[in-house]
């Protein structure tokens, strides 16, 4: 991830993002734009769209892809690959969300450090947070780091042949389900 190089307010930042056809992630008075995916990371986030949107059917719960930011404070806007919130609170803004109960990401070579450690170092800061998936697109592994106490998280790994429990949504599926219609 490259960042352009000056510092900016988190309002200029949105000023940016509104009027730019690229999409672009902040971070503490730093800009990221962001990289076009590959058709394995597309396939991976539409099978997962997928899974969760017919679990959550007529739920209270709203799902979002890649096209909403998840915000902390002025700490930083990011666009998940996939969300869901389930809070009222996130209903009063269509393009910001900040109470999201289970967050995922599908990995790819410019962003996984980023993904793995930063990333999920700020996502910690959200209370609401439940649930973080890191998905990888090359194998089938996931990997699901879910909050058992305010500052602890637990990490299970899933492998092809594993079922998948998502406890935040209450859902479990087979891991190739991810990975359905991949060359």
């Amino acid at each position: 991830m490259i960042a352009i190089p000056h510092h900016i307010s988190p309002d200029d930042y949105l000023a940016l993002d509104r009027q730019n056809p690229i999409r672009h992630e902040y971070r503490r008075g730093l800009v990221y734009a962001m990289a076009g995916g590959s058709d394995r990371h597309s396939r991976i986030a539409i099978n997962l769209l997928s899974l969760l949107n017919v679990h959550l059917d007529d739920s209270a719960c709203r799902l979002y892809n890649g096209d909403v930011k998840v915000n902390y404070k002025d700490e930083f806007y990011y666009y998940p690959d996939a969300f869901v919130t389930c809070d009222p609170r996130d209903r009063q803004d269509r393009y910001i969300k900040r109470y999201p109960k289970f967050i995922a990401e599908v990995l790819s070579s410019s962003t996984e450090a980023f993904d793995r450690d930063l990333k999920f170092s700020d996502y910690q800061n959200l209370d609401s947070l439940e649930e973080y998936v890191l998905i990888s697109p090359d194998t089938q592994r996931v990997e699901c780091r879910r909050r058992i106490a305010a500052d602890t998280w637990e990490t299970t790994i899933y492998e092809a042949g594993d079922r998948i429990t998502l406890t935040s949504l209450d859902l479990e599926f087979p891991s190739d389900r991810l990975y359905r219609g991949l060359d």
